[in-house]
């Protein structure tokens, strides 16, 4: 009798059981993102480790694969819908050269390639949150609570200066930049899509990613990971290499387009220094309480 008033409980009770356990697995992670604290071990003996222990870094590897994986997906999914507008984004991105109609396709599979671009371009912005979420929760392990609070709290702002650099470039350096290249000793030109929408969506991309340098300089301050006087004392080579990243984005040596993104890189490189100086105090403070 008691056997089969066992059974019965289980049997009734058994729903709630697997919602427990459902529950529990589905929060455990973000309970865990919230609440645990890494061991605080030295560099050298955590590289001594992982020389000790490879199997432990091939484990590192594999979860880092499942976040590339899931971003990956997550990017592919978001290409699919804004495919769906692929056209609009196209008769956007080709005003500052007059429109569609001012360009010429040569080759047959132009025009898709064209479009590929401008899809991922525009698919890249709107998952980049969720791919910084998956690189957050990757290194979570190894930072502190209050550095995870900081890494999350800056995700939606991942998304507003990539978009601000690339609306910058759209509004202030291609205009210019299209209005030269065209004009240039008065030489007819028709221009290719694939040529312009190549020049455009890279330097869109490119300058949205300079962009992120104030705020990822004041993350890692506030981490505790970058101090601002180190960025203050390199700035000779900042500018220099600023410059070389300039001429690489720029598609032609002259001076002009070098200038227009050299000085924008230039002023974010500095307004990374004071940013990081902000992250720094904020790390002091927090670290004296």
């Amino acid at each position: 009798m008691r056997t089969l008033l066992k059974k019965i409980w289980f049997m009734l009770t058994a729903p709630f059981h697997f919602l427990g356990r459902l529950l529990r697995r589905l929060f455990s992670g973000p309970i865990r993102f919230f609440t645990e604290e890494p061991e605080d071990s030295p560099l050298g003996e955590t590289v001594q480790k992982a020389f000790a222990h490879p199997s432990e870094v091939l484990q590192h590897l594999a979860a880092l694969r499942g976040h590339l994986l899931r971003a990956t997906l997550g990017l592919i999914l978001v290409a699919v819908v804004m495919f769906e507008f692929s056209g609009t984004l196209l008769d956007w991105l080709a005003a500052p050269i007059g429109g569609l109609q001012a360009l010429r396709a040569v080759d047959v599979t132009e025009p898709i390639g064209v479009v590929m671009r401008v899809t991922l371009l525009a698919s890249f912005a709107i998952t980049l949150p969720y791919i910084a979420l998956e690189l957050l929760l990757f290194v979570a392990p190894g930072l502190s609570r209050r550095a995870r609070l900081i890494g999350l709290w800056a995700i939606p702002l991942i998304l507003i200066l990539f978009v601000s650099g690339m609306l910058f470039t759209y509004y202030y350096l291609l205009p210019p930049a299209v209005t030269f290249l065209l004009n240039f000793m008065d030489i007819p030109t028709a221009v290719r899509p694939s040529s312009y929408v190549g020049f455009a969506t890279g330097l869109m991309f490119w300058v949205g990613l300079a962009f992120e340098f104030p705020l990822v300089s004041y993350v890692l301050a506030a981490m505790g990971l970058l101090p601002a006087r180190w960025l203050g004392q390199n700035w000779r080579i900042a500018v220099v290499a600023m410059a070389v990243l300039a001429a690489a984005i720029t598609p032609t040596v002259d001076p002009i387009n070098m200038m227009l993104v050299w000085v924008p890189l230039t002023l974010l490189y500095f307004l990374s220094t004071a940013t990081a100086a902000l992250g720094q105090r904020r790390h002091s403070r927090l670290g004296s309480k």
